[in-house]
């Protein structure tokens, strides 16, 4: 009986040996990137006739509203409006628009719990705010814009589109004081569209926190953000036109003091869950469903896009659901089960690090106007440190502003480097190696796209986006990653 229990251990003994030699040989998986350089911004945009072209609705009949049931715009990056730049600038100011996002953002999250304890701000001639509507984007962030038309007959100016924010809203004439954008200031008295919504009215009371004109009895709302910057003025409602495809009765701030806030653009178009960003008020018509394509901005010279209706699901996308926060409904939270590096599971990065608990804390997010992915402290270190590990055939370069990460790829027309594959609740997926392994200088110097951080949110950037079409299904509650969506 001993003999035969010896046996059965010195066989189990060298199963596991050769278990274990067997797992410790398998080789780790690669891939090969095409190093190139920090992308130039462009010398002037281009935007397609049904995009912007004005004139093609000068002529426009009295108000009325289209019916379509999707639609499509062109994206472009925000560093296109900062066109006498160069390559380092940009993205020197990429990296601190996005310390200031992932802080705003960290920051809402981490008070949705509790009122919001901002300064109230007097409404003319009436009360004032009890609280401020915090939205994620930061000051001059969103990093992606569209042209569209507002009013009739339609005004056209460029909106950074963001899925951190909910309220839609725009500068508005008169300014009491507004920050310097590319096109003439929205007017309202010249739009016969433009509807400014009564004190009391349903739609006023879905703000989260509105203000009221006695005098005029007008709804006003504000927005303010993190770093003390706002916008403030009447809420209204105005028809949008997208290529053609005009949208009427859409809910939208006109802001009359925009301070703090210094993008290019005109205004936003809030993409976030909230009732009131244009995805929930516009959900019947578009069956609550759109996508967006991020292109690489480094290999490709073609705009992005973004697409609303049924059309904006693809075929090939992998779908995750989508989990709710009772505390927060602006954000798209996901389920990050783990991450392989190099085809192996990386060890000490489980799902409990990305846990959202019952008060709102923690999770991940998928954020369009976030650029570097944001991993709990512990998930990056163990990250990082197999990617290290995968990676020490290439030459180390020094760290770079938040990349403690980097290599010397100077002189290199392809590398091998280890595969990352993201493993979401029912979709896995594989990210391309210029989506996280990305040029930081002009010599030659790359760095692993990801950083830690000390909040319990992690966020899901556009970088690590970029080439999927990434698809809100909101009637599923789910979100979906296509590759090469961007064709």
């Amino acid at each position: 009986m001993e003999a035969k229990a010896r046996t059965a251990l010195l066989f189990f003994s060298f199963s596991i040996s050769l278990l274990l030699s067997s797992s410790a040989t398998t080789p780790l998986q690669y891939q090969t990137l095409t190093p190139t350089s920090l992308p130039h911004p462009p010398t002037s945009l281009s935007w397609s006739d049904s995009d912007s072209d004005e004139s093609s609705l000068a002529a426009e009949q009295p108000y009325s509203v289209d019916s379509p049931t999707e639609f499509s715009v062109q994206l472009h990056h925000l560093d296109a409006l900062s066109l006498n730049r160069t390559p380092q600038d940009l993205f020197n100011l990429r990296l601190k628009r996005d310390s200031s996002r992932v802080q705003a953002l960290t920051s809402l999250a981490s008070s949705s719990s509790s009122a919001t304890k901002n300064g109230s701000r007097a409404a003319a001639g009436g009360t004032g705010f009890s609280s401020s509507v915090i939205s994620g984007l930061a000051q001059g962030s969103g990093e992606y814009f569209t042209r569209l038309g507002v009013g009739t007959p339609a005004r056209y100016v460029y909106m950074v589109l963001d899925t951190g924010s909910d309220i839609v809203w725009l500068q508005c004439a008169p300014c009491k004081k507004c920050y310097s954008q590319t096109d003439p200031y929205f007017d309202p008295r010249k739009s016969r569209s433009y509807a400014a919504v009564p004190c009391g009215s349903p739609l006023c009371r879905r703000l989260d926190s509105p203000g009221c004109n006695t005098q005029k009895h007008l709804c006003l709302y504000q927005v303010s953000y993190g770093d003390g910057s706002f916008t403030f003025g009447e809420f209204s409602t105005e028809t949008l036109t997208f290529r053609g495809t005009r949208v009427g009765r859409v809910a939208l701030g006109c802001g009359h003091d925009n301070e703090g806030l210094f993008v290019g653009a005109a205004g936003l178009l809030g993409l976030g869950r909230g009732k009131l960003s244009f995805p929930s008020q516009t959900g019947r018509r578009f069956n609550q469903k759109f996508s967006y394509c991020l292109v690489d901005r480094s290999a490709s010279s073609k705009p992005s896009s973004m697409v609303f209706g049924d059309s904006a699901v693809s075929r090939t996308a992998r779908f995750t659901p989508l989990i709710s926060n009772p505390k927060l409904d602006t954000f798209y939270y996901v389920e990050l089960l783990g991450i392989s590096v190099g085809g192996a599971r990386v060890r000490g990065i489980t799902a409990s690090l990305f846990k959202l608990d019952q008060s709102g804390n923690g999770g991940v997010i998928i954020d369009s106007g976030t650029s570097v992915t944001r991993l709990t402290r512990p998930a990056y270190i163990a990250l990082r440190d197999a990617f290290r590990s995968g990676a020490s055939n290439l030459k180390r370069a020094p760290e770079f502003s938040l990349f403690d990460t980097c290599f010397d790829l100077s002189g290199k027309t392809e590398v091998k480097v280890p595969t990352v594959v993201l493993h979401f609740r029912g979709a896995d997926v594989s990210l391309p190696a210029s989506n996280y392994l990305i040029p930081v200088n002009t010599q030659g110097s790359f760095c692993f796209a990801f950083a830690g951080t000390m909040s319990g949110l992690s966020i899901i950037g556009n970088i690590q986006q970029q080439g999927f079409r990434v698809v809100y299904d909101l009637a599923g509650s789910r979100v979906g990653f296509a590759p090469g969506g961007c064709a």
